[in-house]
């Protein structure tokens, strides 16, 4: 399946392999990815395609937003990609974020 805007990815190599992330922009052969943490919206990771996995598409908010181009932070990222993992938000806010 090809890998789009918005879409929830986990990385397959790296030091940041296992883990989900979305996909803010992508060009063909590389995409940048984010997840509100490690990985800020303000400077995303660049990866090539064939090391990332395709996890989901939805319809989310904060999956509509990004397709959408609309102003999201990295704390929704946090949080849409908790409830997409199951798994609850380490640590709160962080950076006066809420």
């Amino acid at each position: 399946m090809e890998i789009k805007k918005a879409d929830v990815v986990r990385s397959l190599a790296g030091r940041d392999a296992g883990e989900i992330f979305f996909v803010s922009s992508t060009d063909g052969q590389y995409a940048a990815i984010v997840n509100g943490r490690d990985r800020r919206l303000e400077k995303p990771k660049t990866k090539k395609l064939k090391h990332l996995q395709f996890v989901e598409r939805s319809a989310d908010r904060t999956d509509q937003k990004l397709r959408d181009g609309e102003k999201v932070t990295n704390s929704e990222l946090r949080r849409a990609l908790a409830e997409k993992t199951g798994a609850k938000e380490k640590g709160g806010m962080t950076n006066g974020e809420g």
